[in-house]
């Protein structure tokens, strides 16, 4: 009966570390499983954040260049001047919104981005709205430096994202301006 014993609880034993190690092995992969969802969602979030800051400073520039554009004359809005200036400062708002997500949810590289992108963004703003004065050409360069910007802040989120290629290099080349023909006075 000994042997019988023995058998047994070498049967036992075998059964619940067999039992231990499935849990253990249930326990990991769950976790695991949990921690994938997380980061997940969280790149979810991320990319929505990094898609809307990029919308909201894109329509500002776009309203501060049909404000630009109406103050210069060079191409008449039908929307008076007022209007269009209450309309840059609302997307200003929004833009900064936008921002406030990016600091909540960004890795560093995407914030110091966004960072140098509102720097950017607000030149133009500023000399659409008069507050700094310039010419055509400085009013395009301060344009092209805005979207070597958002290039920039789309290196730094696809980094922090994961997402594998690059948006400039040799592969892409850097693209100019889409701009109307220069002003007949020279300037431009």
């Amino acid at each position: 009966m000994r042997v019988d014993s023995s058998e047994q609880l070498l049967t036992i034993a075998a059964v619940l570390l067999g039992a231990l190690s499935t849990y253990a092995t249930n326990y990991w992969t769950e976790r695991q499983r949990i921690r994938r969802e997380l980061l997940t969602r969280w790149d979810d979030k991320k990319l929505d954040a990094y898609e809307n800051y990029v919308d909201r400073v894109r329509a500002a520039v776009f309203l501060a260049v049909e404000l630009y554009e109406h103050r210069e004359g060079i191409r008449p809005s039908d929307d008076p001047e007022p209007q269009l200036r209450t309309q840059v400062a609302d997307a200003i708002r929004l833009q900064g919104r936008a921002f406030e997500r990016i600091m909540l949810l960004a890795g560093d590289e995407v914030i110091e981005a966004a960072h140098a992108l509102n720097a950017a963004s607000r030149e133009v703003d500023w000399q659409a709205t008069g507050r700094t004065p310039g010419t055509l050409g400085e009013w395009r360069d301060r344009n092209r430096a805005v979207f070597r910007a958002i290039n920039d802040f789309h290196e730094a989120a696809r980094e922090d994202l994961g997402v594998s290629g690059s948006v400039t290099g040799e592969a892409h080349p850097e693209r100019d301006l889409l701009l109307p023909p220069a002003r007949r006075d020279g300037e431009g």
